[in-house]
Parts: structure tokens; C-alpha cells; sequence
């Protein structure tokens, strides 16, 4: 089982920093339409990147934008990637983490919402993991209401579907290994789950991941999600499951049918009248338990594949 842990701020401080490597860094930044926040969070990114002695880049990818995020971007001293069209948050972030220089890649939004401050924190268990995520758990966070029960539903899925707990799912702010970004990238959604596949890729193939506590600010400018998104992350939950654990689903799904189908022959055969319905529950189930051992077959064979 893939290991997560939240560690606090004083923990960071006492083992991060003889530990932390002082491999270079790419800071990749995906902006769409961020005029307003993009240069102020250039120059946090900057300020903070300049005060961890390590070598680093800042690669911003613009997706697009229809108004002056490029001209506000050029304007720093910073890696400049553009897509012609609108492509979506995780393409951008991959074109940025294909031209990066370095192997540990730090990603975090334009917006101004995640801390820069933070990353340092981040940096600090490098060495110990694969993937190190500030959740949004700190004492200030701006979640809009609106988007907490969803969030919530889904963070508590995920976590049952992954078998641990996953303080935030789809955090903006991360330090990853760029090898894990190529070897995983074919699932890597271009829309808003990059971040979500990613996370239970990980999970769910005995990835060492970490949780800093972090804040998270009300964004400058407007959201880019939208209450449809909610299905997106859903389906693609269960589909990146269905990928790495599929009998995570298909055993108590089949024990549900089980349970029904047991419970129905026991009355029919008190009335004395054994129904179909009890039979088909039965059958159900067993059909489910078979196709979900199929599934974790053909998903182990296939991930042995791809490792030769």
C-alpha cells in the first residue's frame, strides 16, 4: 500500500533542511487569462525561489489566454510557452514539464490562491518521497462553499477507491518527479483532473506521497471551474481505479447483489416459493466478483508490460 503522511510545519523545519537535495528545480505555472495575477505571483515564485540555493527556472505556459497574460508574463524573467488555442490545465502543465531543465518539477497556479511560501516546505522532504502535495488543510482556507460538498464527496471516494486517506485530492501546488509525469503521462488527463490522475496513479502503485499543510487565498480574478467539472473528477476517479484496482469496485458492488441475492432465497424458501429475483442476485454477483478478477488480471498484465 502506498504511503501518505501529513506532517506538520516544525517536523518540516527539523528533517527537511540538511536532508533536501540541492537538484535544480523547474517551476511550472499554467495561466489562462491571468493578467491581473500573473506578474505578483511571477515575482513571489522568484523571491522564494532565490532564498532555497538551489538552481531553478520559471516556465509559465499560457493557454491560450485572449487578453494580456503573455505580455504580462514577458514582461519577468521567465521561460515563456504558449498554445495557440485553449488546450486545458494538464496539457498546459505538460508542455511546461516538457521543456523543463530539471527533474523535480514544482507546479502551482497563477492565481495567487496557493502559497509560494510553502514550497520550500516542499523541497524539504524531496529526498523522501515521490510526490509531496500542500494540502489545502491550514488554517486559512477559501474554498468557495459551493464547491466543498462536492469536494468533500469526492475526496472520501477517492480515498475509499485508493485504500488511505487523501487529505486534498486535486491540490494545485505539488513537487513531483518528472520520470513519474513521463511514465504515467498516457492517462494524464488535458483538463482540470491532471492533478487527480496523477494523485491516484500514485496511490495506487506504492508511491511514497506527503501532505504539507498549507493555506489557500481567495484567487485573483475569476474561477475556471464549473459545476460540471464535479462529473468529470467522478468518472475519472472511477476510471483510473477501474485502471490500477478494479476489484476495489467490483467486490462490494457484487456483495451487494450477494447479500440481497442470500437474503431473498432464505424468505422464499421460509414461503416456500423460490423467486428469480434471488437466483438473479446470486448469479449477479458472481458475475461481478468474475468480471472484477478479469479487470485486476488484465491490469496487472498490463502495467508488467509496460515496465519491461
Amino acid at each position: 500500500m502506498a504511503e501518505t503522511k501529513t506532517v506538520t510545519m516544525d517536523e518540516q523545519s527539523r528533517t527537511g533542511g540538511e536532508q533536501a537535495a540541492r537538484a535544480g528545480v523547474s517551476v511550472v505555472v499554467p495561466a489562462y487569462n491571468e493578467e491581473h495575477g500573473i506578474g505578483p505571483q511571477i515575482e513571489r515564485l522568484r523571491h522564494v525561489m532565490e532564498g532555497c540555493g538551489r538552481a531553478f527556472e520559471l516556465i509559465v505556459v499560457d493557454d491560450g489566454s485572449t487578453d494580456g497574460t503573455a505580455v504580462e508574463a514577458g514582461k519577468h524573467a521567465v521561460r515563456l510557452v504558449q498554445q495557440r488555442r485553449n488546450r486545458g490545465y494538464g496539457a498546459s502543465l505538460k508542455a511546461g514539464i516538457a521543456v523543463a531543465e530539471h527533474d523535480w518539477i514544482v507546479i502551482i497556479d497563477a492565481d495567487g490562491t496557493y502559497p509560494a511560501e510553502s514550497i520550500p516546505a516542499l523541497l524539504a522532504l524531496g529526498d523522501e518521497c515521490d510526490m509531496v502535495v500542500g494540502a489545502r488543510v491550514g488554517e486559512d482556507v477559501n474554498i468557495p462553499w459551493q464547491r466543498r460538498p462536492a469536494k468533500w464527496i469526492l475526496a472520501k471516494l477517492a480515498s475509499y477507491l485508493a485504500e488511505q486517506n487523501i487529505p486534498d485530492m486535486n491540490s494545485g501546488l505539488r513537487l513531483l518527479k518528472r520520470p513519474l509525469v513521463d511514465k504515467y503521462e498516457h492517462l494524464l488527463p488535458s483538463g482540470f483532473s491532471f492533478t487527480t490522475t496523477i494523485t491516484l496513479a500514485l496511490l495506487c502503485n506504492d508511491y511514497r506521497v506527503e501532505y504539507v499543510p498549507i493555506s489557500y487565498a481567495k484567487r485573483v480574478g475569476s474561477s475556471k471551474i464549473r459545476p460540471g467539472h464535479a462529473y468529470q473528477f467522478l468518472m475519472l476517479i472511477l476510471r483510473t481505479v477501474m485502471y490500477f484496482n478494479p476489484l476495489r469496485i467490483f467486490l462490494p458492488l457484487g456483495l451487494v447483489f450477494f447479500t440481497y441475492g442470500i437474503g431473498k432465497l432464505g424468505y422464499d424458501i421460509y414461503k416456500e416459493n423460490v423467486s428469480e429475483s434471488a437466483i438473479l442476485g446470486i448469479l449477479s454477483a458472481f458475475l461481478l466478483w468474475g468480471i472484477g478478477l478479469l479487470g485486476d488480471q488484465i491490469s496487472r498484465f498490463g502495467m508488467f508490460i509496460r515496465k519491461k
